[in-house]
């Protein structure tokens, strides 16, 4: 059924219909769904509408498409099995530092795009406000606010009891002391490897048990994951470093195992609001409310100077967090929570993500064309601000990244990113960090550097 008096356009609520009708049996796998024209008829509305909830649901994995035979559904929630997996606890140090030049590794975000005339009205507006007389431990109200009405809802999470925090990693030193404490021992945690190394060293520092966990093209493999694990972290909408976006089956077996076990699975939202092909994909979190902890950051939307990020658990747990906070005094600093929810209000916030994701688009066409231009293939470019180009070794690895510094380019190596000894091998390219100008010159300076290394795997 269609509203047609909502805010929430057409396409959105055709994808919402059939997903639902999907979660609740009514489409099974396996099932044909209706041709984008045949239902458009049908519902009243113009194609324009069921192409676009297709692609959406298709983006999800939802659906696939076959030649001469039309659309199906791929999946329906249901548990998945497993085999244990060999662990290792041991964690690589951090690289060394890196010298100066044209920066193109991952996790910086656009300042170019940043308007500053709205971004001094945040502040002023932030200053204008009385200041609080006591302390807020779940944050200022203004800022969850602004969190679950313009960056959770409208991914799926609607009943989002926001709780602040200092940054997605803060959040994540925050939950990993409140479940070590629960437990009465060092957490047995999963990571996805190769995965984000900051999460690596959270766990590392609070003495965690840390198993190295088998990702592929489309992220985290869900039937390999072993038995005996507490928490698994886990990047589904980007999967840092490759790229690959967590199909819903693989979403759905990861909750109902996590389920099964009385595990907890941390969503880290990496780029999850940066995505090109289709709108950003549900938040693992609407699928399991109950097991999972969705963590995110203004980091990469606008700024880490900010130092805001957010939390969302199942209330037992978001419960415990904010009594360990009142227990030791500790809480996000109220700031940068008042700036973003009075950059939220008078609409800066939406403006600016679509600038983000149009000036992201074009520097990715840049990026993607002189990696090809050089005679080589990427992967995960389709959300976020970085890809990865595939190299044939170890040893080509090191050279890219040796000779792109020399040049004046620096970029990250795929090795430094393992938990584990090293299964694939390249490099990471990041566009956001520069300006268009630097960034176009540093990929003249690159594309030359790849054209001279050996062509990675297909």
């Amino acid at each position: 059924m269609l509203d047609r008096s909502a805010s929430t356009p057409l396409a959105v609520q055709v994808a919402d219909g059939l997903r639902t009708a999907a979660l609740d049996g009514r489409l099974r796998t396996g099932d044909r769904v209706p041709a984008t024209r045949v239902l458009a008829r049908e519902l009243g509305v113009s194609r324009t509408v069921t192409a676009a909830a297709y692609d959406q649901l298709v983006a999800e994995g939802w659906l696939g498409a076959r030649h001469g035979s039309g659309t199906f559904v791929l999946a329906s929630p249901s548990p998945g099995g497993g085999h244990a997996t060999p662990a290792r606890a041991d964690v690589p140090p951090a690289p060394a530092p890196v010298p100066a030049g044209t920066d193109l590794r991952p996790g910086a975000p656009c300042l170019e795009v940043l308007d500053p005339a709205s971004w001094r009205r945040a502040w002023r507006r932030a200053g204008d406000l009385p200041p609080p007389g006591r302390p807020e431990y779940a944050g200022v109200p203004g800022f969850r606010a602004a969190v679950a009405e313009h960056l959770l809802r409208p991914r799926g999470l609607v009943r989002a009891d926001v709780i602040a925090t200092a940054g997605a990693t803060a959040g994540l030193a925050e939950l990993v002391a409140l479940l070590t404490r629960r437990l009465g021992r060092p957490l047995r945690a999963g990571l996805e490897d190769p995965g984000y190394r900051r999460a690596a060293g959270v766990f590392r520092a609070a003495g965690a048990e840390v198993t190295p966990l088998a990702v592929d093209a489309d992220g985290l493999v869900v039937e390999t994951l072993p038995p005996g694990l507490d928490l698994v972290y886990t990047t589904p909408a980007h999967q840092y470093p490759l790229g690959g976006r967590l199909p819903v089956a693989r979403r759905a077996a990861l909750v109902d195992r996590a389920r099964a076990a009385g595990a907890w699975v941390v969503e880290d939202d990496y780029d999850g609001e940066l995505r090109y092909d289709v709108a950003p994909l549900p938040v693992l979190a609407a699928l399991g409310p109950d097991v999972v902890v969705h963590l995110g950051t203004a980091g990469k939307i606008a700024t880490p100077g900010l130092g805001v990020g957010w939390l969302v658990a199942p209330p037992d747990l978001g419960a415990d967090l904010l009594a360990q906070r009142r227990a030791t005094g500790t809480r996000p600093a109220p700031a940068g929570q008042q700036v973003f929810a009075a950059w939220a209000h008078d609409g800066g916030l939406g403006r600016h993500l679509a600038r983000l994701r149009r000036e992201l688009a074009v520097r990715r066409t840049l990026v993607v064309g002189a990696v090809r231009a050089a005679g080589h293939t990427v992967l995960g470019d389709r959300a976020g601000a970085h890809l990865v180009v595939p190299l044939a070794s170890a040893a080509a690895e090191r050279t890219v990244v040796a000779a792109a510094g020399e040049r004046g380019v620096l970029v990250d190596g795929l090795a430094a990113h393992h938990l584990d000894a090293p299964a694939v091998h390249g490099v990471l390219v990041g566009w956001a960090a520069p300006t268009r100008a630097e960034l176009a010159t540093a990929l003249d300076r690159l594309r030359g550097v790849l054209a001279e290394v050996g062509v990675g795997p297909a």
